[in-house]
């Protein structure tokens, strides 16, 4: 049901073992994760269906008005007009997703639903990763008096894996931090001595 891509950020990826939503590729120095729908169509598929389809439909429809049956052909364009309308609402939200990237110091979400993209960006300190109501519940990403809900793509038994594994990954982005921190508090200043 959904669609994840992971990629690890800092010195130490994770491995691959450990990611059990993605893969680790630790060239751009940042994790993610891209939650989508997982759409049986291609955009280009849906077309040529429709177009083949009314093709059909009107073609059988000129048979039957040609041989006298003359209202076939106005419930075969009500026919064709209803298809389209349903497939124009599938489209619409065929490219719902969910985009999560996680930098060093800084949590972004996109969430973006037929029309409306929502985003929310969070210092990586300080954001929360707590189901909404229960384990299958909506993942809730809150922090600095922002709150978005993920996880609508991922299976409800899925969720609390991605949870914890989102978790890890902001505690890793925390402890590479703190870590460089600590190598440049050790290392003294550039300045100049007094004897």
């Amino acid at each position: 049901m959904s669609a994840l891509s992971v990629q690890a950020f800092g010195s130490v990826p994770p491995s691959s073992a450990s990611l059990r939503f993605g893969r680790a590729d630790p060239s751009d120095g940042s994790v993610h994760w891209l939650l989508r729908r997982n759409c049986s169509m291609t955009p280009v598929q849906l077309i040529a269906f429709y177009l083949s389809l009314s093709a059909w439909s009107l073609a059988i429809a000129g048979a039957l008005w040609w041989r006298g049956a003359t209202l076939v052909l106005p419930f075969a364009g009500i026919e064709i007009i209803a298809v389209g309308i349903a497939l124009y609402v599938y489209a619409r939200h065929a490219a719902d997703r969910e985009r999560l990237t996680l930098e060093p110091g800084r949590l972004t979400v996109e969430c973006t639903i037929g029309m409306r993209t929502d985003q929310a960006a969070f210092a990586s300190s300080w954001v929360r990763i707590e189901p909404e109501h229960g384990d299958r519940s909506l993942i809730e990403v809150s922090g600095q008096g922002q709150r978005i809900s993920i996880g609508r793509f991922v299976r409800p038994e899925q969720r609390r894996a991605l949870a914890d594994e989102l978790r890890t990954a902001l505690s890793r982005c925390g402890a590479v931090r703190r870590s460089t921190e600590k190598n440049v508090a050790a290392t003294p200043a550039d300045s100049p001595t007094t004897t």
